[in-house]
């Protein structure tokens, strides 16, 4: 299938909307935007001000590898016997070093899970099952009104098979292959499958 897709994008002002994308581009945000919520949901929710918090931090961060450096990239400089306070709950840290556990907490996190992409290709997988989507059409604020297509719609699909693919190349920073995904999502679209070459927005999970 050609990639040019829509081919007239851009003839009567749809691309002076700098929100409509090529979907290769949402797509990839989209994949972002569900990496960001995997780091924050399945992260620790007592506040780092909280004695709950600050050990449930304060553990994680002293048995999972590159936590001590997490530390110290986030400015703490304690000693062991502090660090061991901390952890135990015995010493609660001042209130910039709460702040730089909570930073080292969430860097590590983050790093962790971008590290291991297969947490988020089996989140999306869903045993086969997949994920479903939300295509919003290009924002035709733009266009010269009688160019505009009204029969352009919120498109929903059930997407399956295709999220390995997606997530190696997000890791990889590979566009190519992210515009050949997006190429297999809307050819689903039928006729349609042009007019969603460019988008201006895609949910994941939707």
């Amino acid at each position: 299938m050609s990639t040019d897709g829509w081919k007239n994008f851009g003839t009567y002002g749809a691309d002076r909307d700098p929100g409509n994308v090529h979907g290769k581009i949402a797509l990839a945000r989209a994949l972002e935007d569900a990496l960001e919520r995997m780091i924050i949901d399945g992260g620790i929710k007592s506040p780092v001000d909280t004695r709950r918090g600050l050990k449930a931090r304060m553990r994680y961060l002293t048995t999972t590898k590159g936590g001590p450096q997490a530390l110290a990239d986030a400015g703490i400089t304690a000693t062991p016997a502090t660090i061991r306070a901390w952890t135990r709950g015995t010493q609660r840290p001042r209130p910039a070093n709460l702040e730089a556990i909570d930073t080292a907490y969430w860097n590590l996190r983050a790093h962790n899970v971008l590290t291991n992409p297969g947490a988020l290709k089996q989140h999306l997988n869903r045993n086969g099952r997949g994920t479903r989507i939300e295509i919003h059409p290009v924002n035709q604020a733009a266009v010269d009104e009688p160019r505009r297509r009204d029969n352009l719609r919120i498109q929903h699909r059930q997407v399956r098979y295709i999220w390995d693919d997606a997530v190696d190349a997000l890791v990889a920073g590979d566009l190519d292959t992210m515009e050949d995904l997006w190429d297999d999502i809307i050819a689903e679209l039928d006729s349609d499958w042009g007019a969603y070459t460019y988008v201006s927005y895609i949910g994941i999970g939707a």
